[in-house]
């Protein structure tokens, strides 16, 4: 119990550091026309990457029965935003340091999602599949 008290909050703290980071740069406009261009809404990604870091961390404190699915739906978009920059299919914005924290707590998210390192609801139940 300690030691996912213990992750949690670290995934928590990194959560809300890079939230407060992303907030402090989205740029908020008085007129209506930026609110129909993509730019703007582009600039909500790495916020919304960093929100469910902190649902996920969130659920894993409390021990919640959907942890799992988080921690695995987290490591996914966390992964797959620098990997679908890097082949051309859009432009992320998040910066290098964001990438590269984001990128660490996807590998360890996916890691106690698959291996259900705490007991909770596992994701894939092979027995069913056979």
């Amino acid at each position: 119990m300690k030691k996912r008290k213990t992750n949690a909050l670290f995934l928590l703290i990194i959560g809300i550091s890079l939230s407060i980071a992303f907030i402090m740069k989205i740029e908020f406009t008085k007129g209506l026309e930026a609110y129909f261009k993509r730019e703007y809404y582009n600039q909500f990604g790495p916020l919304a990457i960093s929100v469910e870091l902190l649902i996920a961390s969130y659920y894993l404190f409390i021990k919640h029965k959907k942890t799992n699915f988080t921690l695995a739906l987290f490591g996914f978009t966390a992964l797959l935003d620098p990997f679908f920059n890097q082949i051309g299919i859009f432009n992320s914005i998040v910066p290098l340091y964001g990438t590269i924290i984001l990128s660490i707590c996807g590998l360890i998210s996916l890691w106690l999602a698959f291996t259900n390192t705490y007991k909770l609801k596992q994701l894939i139940q092979f027995r069913n599949l056979l």
